[in-house]
């Protein structure tokens, strides 16, 4: 009986030990940018912020080397999955140019709360949360109009807010910019399967195959589980080179000193609340390419050759046949689903040299202004 109790204290102590030592390097706050001198760079910002939107307190971070700078609002996917701890992980050009919003959406992250009523999470809902947004970007920051950029699952209201007020937004910057993502879930499915069985691992072959090509139009949790280990394993997810979720999102999540202890815990919360899975019901229920064929601000579609979380070919294809007074396709050829995150030099100049300039220059499928595709 003595030794039980001893192992009970004991388990106690390293679970205690462990707590204190995630309290500890979990401030919550973001960090400063920081010159040569170690200092403080004049000019820049590095907050963190909840403000009210349309009747919920969501939280954001807001960051720039130099605030004068054009804004940016970024849209993150999932659904439910904020990317700023993951984006400290890797080198970021986005705070070089921009003043950058790193909004975590209604029911995510730090806009996790169990009071939001489900109901309300929806794409119509958060089209109008987007735009409530922009628009205190617009009077804090002092700008008529601002950049909308938009990831994943986050570009299928993205673009939606961008084709309903065209005229808040300087141009929409889609990454792995969604189209018909039922067919693009078939699509990695059927790669797989033949990835897999080229490959030999029969074991991978009968988990994908007990979950019928006929069930993707509702992703039964089954298949979810499933598909970030998949497609990871094949280099068809996050990122080209990450072959697992757990070292390559879930520690970078707790490890991040930007978020508190409860907030790292509410991440996971609205990754995999029933919510999150409505909405991507939502997602693949629709076709984009039919709900928004055209945008009246200039276009820029920047997608990984590699990518089958969101069909690279796809995308490609709605570019195509989407109108818009501008528009790039930029194709990343070392990436899967983050090239943001995986060719940051390149995605950096496209930021510069086309975006900021209201040019398609570097695009391998450029339209210009006047709308007439080149040959």
């Amino acid at each position: 009986m003595a030794g039980k109790r001893h192992i009970l204290i004991g388990v106690a102590a390293v679970v205690l030990a462990g707590v204190g030592a995630m309290l500890m390097i979990s401030p919550g706050a973001p960090a400063p940018f920081l010159g040569a001198d170690g200092k403080e760079i004049a000019g820049s910002i590095s907050e963190k912020l909840h403000i009210n939107i349309n009747g919920v307190e969501q939280g954001m971070f807001i960051r720039a080397k130099d605030k004068t700078k054009p804004v940016l609002l970024f849209l993150h996917g999932g659904p439910g999955m904020p990317k700023f701890a993951m984006a400290q992980g890797y080198p970021i050009v986005l705070e070089d140019y921009f003043v950058v919003c790193w909004w975590e959406q209604r029911g995510s992250g730090l806009s996790f709360n169990t009071s939001i009523p489900a109901h309300t999470l929806t794409e119509k809902q958060l089209v109008e949360d987007t735009l409530a947004v922009t628009n205190y970007l617009r009077t804090r920051f002092k700008q008529d109009k601002i950049y909308l950029m938009a990831h994943s699952g986050g570009t299928f209201f993205g673009i939606q807010t961008a084709a309903r007020a065209p005229e808040l937004y300087r141009a929409y910057i889609g990454v792995a910019q969604i189209s018909r993502q039922l067919d693009s879930e078939k699509l990695a499915y059927t790669y797989m399967i033949a990835q897999f069985a080229a490959a030999g691992n029969s074991e991978m072959v009968r988990k994908l195959e007990a979950i019928p090509l006929s069930d993707m139009n509702t992703m039964p949790a089954a298949y979810r589980a499933l598909r970030d280990e998949a497609m990871h394993s094949l280099g068809i997810g996050t990122t080209h080179t990450m072959t697992s979720v757990v070292s390559g999102i879930f520690l970078l999540v707790m490890l991040s000193r930007a978020y508190t202890l409860g907030e790292k815990i509410n991440i996971w919360r609205g990754k995999w609340s029933a919510s999150s899975t409505n909405m991507w019901n939502d997602i693949l229920a629709t076709d984009l390419t039919a709900k928004v064929p055209k945008l009246d601000i200039p276009v820029y579609f920047m997608s990984g050759l590699y990518d089958y979380t969101v069909s690279y070919i796809l995308a490609k294809d709605y570019f195509k046949n989407l109108h818009s007074p501008m528009r790039g396709f930029y194709t990343f050829e070392h990436s899967a689903h983050s090239p943001l995150f995986e060719e940051p030099e390149r995605f950096g100049r496209i930021l510069l040299q086309d975006v900021l300039a209201g040019a398609t220059t570097l695009a391998d499928l450029p339209v210009p202004v006047n709308g007439q595709s080149q040959p």
